[in-house]
């Protein structure tokens, strides 16, 4: 007899089933997921506790029974000489170290008997048990291929699929650069299957996106997905173009010249020393770590360093090191019991858009912020998340009353990266911008060119005046100490500010009012006041705001003009000669000196005692280092990167933040991340902090 109880379950099971089969479809299948994986994933498990709870329920076409999805029909089928498995997941430390105790506890029970093994035999399997060795290495967010080999030459490359079948994908995978078409070294086997992950690197996916905004075409959501979307193109032209790449983490069948299977190395990192001696590449951040405390210290240093990898992970994966204690453990249906991934904390999720606001920011710029239900998101509860501008609204469909997909990845801002369609009410409401600044009620324009719509109050709206004080303080600018955003916030709404050069007007008294001011507080910032009146012109110039003029342009302004006089009264035409400086750039530096009010704010700030540095009037083409352009990157050892880059600079070479063709060089120190990846990409010179010093050293002595 049916209870009422058992039907609810049933009803749950099936439930999950078609939720469950539909984002599997989307996610693997379509290449185009509505939900993030942790939404998938909570799921999943809900799935397996109802059918460990009631195992009659389980059914062969249990999504927690099949691995990914059937292969798509545009490619032909080819099966894999091994099955391509999955991996069980561990979300916190406590079921890492539940993971563990559960092998230690099969091992004991499975191991062989002591009359059965000699005293050797004994004390090593004791030692493997006793603490376990475990291979570990970042767990990639791509697209896992397996590779074929016959006689060294590579004669096929296939996707997981359903594990057992994959689609033929030899055509796209002859692409990649990274993948060896033959293979170098010794005793290489007859017949060998290598498993991989391809991805594609983060510089390489910026490099997309934005190739498709331009083209008002549709961006990819993540990394993830533009690798499998591209090595499912049926014109392999497109798939080299996209600059993909892979490591191998596996071996599947290796076969001799008569078919007898081949024995892998008895660890599993040496089977992947050996894949690198055939010519593979292997992920330099994979270690050897001893017992699950030695997995969860490898875990905290991976995401230590997550944001500055090249690559894009969502975890890692740990993996019994020793190939017989592997093969003694075995397998469940979905996963090998000796392996398991740790998944970082979720860095999408979903939750409803509750409201719009418009922020105006120092340039006049309305951005649109979307106030959220909060949700906890890679480690942190996010209430606001970015929308960019109306364009990316507009293209990403979003209204006011939808469930969204938020996302957030370090200490980037987090923003509302899609909507869920199949979640959204019939009363969501479209985001219009305002057509009056909602501070100052100022007319809201959008220039013929720009996705932002902007202010016109200029230096007249709050807003603005708050940004451009923030800005002027900040370190690349007068550096002001002590002065940061929440008290220059302070500082306005009680009126003690209004722009600029009031800070230089604050007194001892005026501020040991304020909430939270102490007396020695207020000492240091008038010092630090104090001590700002004497920046480089450059700093100066930067400091000023002036739309589109950053460092670089700042200082190119500075050592071409040398006083801040000549700058004022320059026209386009001259300051279109200055490197770095182009129309758009000429037309706001002319337009800011010729408003009245920013006129007598510079004054204001003179009379004050603003004092610039001017530059020394240096011949840059006699320079040694002229027409030379450097990127560094990474952490340097021996001296921080704001002194390299003055002293390269100092020499007449252009130090920019990003890498293109025309880089003469990248100076890599440690933790280099996707500007050595781009710099690979296109050939460009890699070299170390050691390298740099030198060049350094040699030209200042020509100097």
């Amino acid at each position: 007899m049916t209870t009422k109880t058992d039907q609810k379950f049933q009803l749950n099971v099936q439930r999950l089933h078609d939720e469950l089969h539909y984002h599997n479809h989307r996610y693997y299948v379509l290449d185009d997921p509505e939900i993030p994986d942790s939404e998938y994933d909570k799921l999943l498990r809900e799935l397996q506790a109802i059918e460990a709870q009631h195992p009659e329920l389980l059914r062969p076409d249990s999504p927690s029974q099949r691995v990914g999805a059937p292969p798509i029909s545009e490619f032909t089928q080819v099966t894999h000489l091994l099955p391509m498995l999955s991996l069980s997941n561990a979300f916190n430390e406590g079921e890492v170290l539940a993971f563990e105790k559960r092998l230690l506890e099969r091992l004991n029970s499975t191991t062989p008997k002591d009359d059965e093994l000699d005293e050797a035999e004994q004390g090593l399997l004791q030692n493997k048990i006793t603490e376990l060795e475990y291979a570990v290495e970042p767990k990639l967010d791509g697209l896992a291929v397996s590779l074929l080999y016959e006689d060294g030459i590579l004669v096929q490359g296939a996707t997981r699929g359903d594990g057992e079948t994959g689609e033929n994908i030899t055509e796209n995978v002859r692409t990649i650069n990274s993948i060896p078409l033959k293979l170098t070294g010794e005793n290489i086997p007859q017949t060998l299957e290598v498993r991989g992950e391809v991805y594609m690197p983060k510089a390489s996916f910026e490099a997309l996106n934005k190739k498709a905004r331009d083209k008002g075409e549709k961006t990819f959501v993540n990394p993830r997905n533009a690798a499998a979307g591209s090595m499912r193109q049926l014109d392999s032209r497109i798939t080299a173009s996209r600059n993909l790449a892979m490591y191998c983490y596996a071996t599947g069948r290796m076969a001799g010249a008569l078919g007898e299977e081949i024995p892998p190395p008895e660890k599993h990192s040496d089977a992947l020393q050996q894949l690198a001696d055939w010519g593979f590449r292997i992920c330099p951040d994979s270690k050897v770590v001893k017992g699950a405390k030695g997995c969860l210290a490898y875990f905290a240093e991976i995401g230590a360093k997550r944001d500055e990898l090249s690559y894009d992970i969502d975890g890692v994966v740990f993996k019994v090191n020793s190939l017989d204690l592997q093969q003694q453990l075995g397998f469940v249906s979905r996963a090998p019991r000796w392996a398991i991934a740790h998944k970082f904390p979720a860095q999408e999720e979903m939750t409803l858009l509750k409201e719009v606001e418009f922020q105006v920011g120092r340039t006049g710029a309305l951005t649109p912020v979307a106030r959220l239900e909060p949700v906890f998101v890679g480690g942190v509860t996010v209430t606001n998340a970015t929308l960019h501008n109306m364009d990316e609204i507009a293209r990403k469909d979003v209204r006011v009353g939808d469930t969204v997909i938020v996302r957030r990845a370090g200490d980037v801002i987090p923003e509302v990266a899609r909507i869920v369609p199949s979640k959204r009410p019939d009363n969501t409401i479209q985001i219009v911008m305002p057509s009056e600044c909602p501070v100052c009620e100022s007319a809201v324009v959008q220039l013929e060119g720009e996705a932002v719509s902007r202010c016109t109050g200029g230096l007249i709206c709050p807003a603005q005046q708050k940004q451009a004080i923030k800005h002027f303080a900040s370190r690349k600018a007068l550096d002001i100490d002590g002065l940061g955003d929440k008290l220059v916030e302070q500082l306005f709404d009680e009126n003690l500010i209004k722009n600029i050069s009031d800070l230089f007007s604050l007194k001892f008294d005026d501020l040991i009012k304020l909430e939270r001011m102490g007396d020695k507080s207020a000492e240091n910032l008038i010092a630090s006041l104090e001590a700002s009146k004497k920046p480089t012109l450059a700093r100066f110039i930067y400091a000023l705001g002036i739309r589109e003029v950053g460092e670089t342009t700042a200082k190119s302004l500075s050592n071409h003009y040398g006083s801040l006089d000549a700058i004022k009264h320059t026209d386009e035409e001259s300051l279109k000669e200055v490197n770095d400086v182009g129309p758009i750039v000429a037309n706001h530096v002319v337009s800011f000196f010729q408003e009245t009010y920013n006129n007598e704010v510079i004054e204001a700030l003179l009379a004050a005692g603003i004092d610039p540095i001017l530059p020394a009037k240096v011949d840059i083409q006699d320079l040694p280092l002229d027409g030379n352009t450097y990127v560094i990157t990474g952490t340097l050892s021996l001296m921080g990167r704001s002194e390299a880059k003055a002293q390269l600079e100092a020499l007449g070479a252009k130090v920019s933040g990003s890498v293109s063709k025309n880089t003469t060089a990248l100076f890599a120190g440690e933790k280099a991340g996707s500007k050595l990846t781009k710099a690979e990409s296109l050939g460009v010179e890699v070299l170390n902090e050691e390298a740099l010093i030198k060049l350094i050293k040699n030209h200042s002595t020509d100097a």
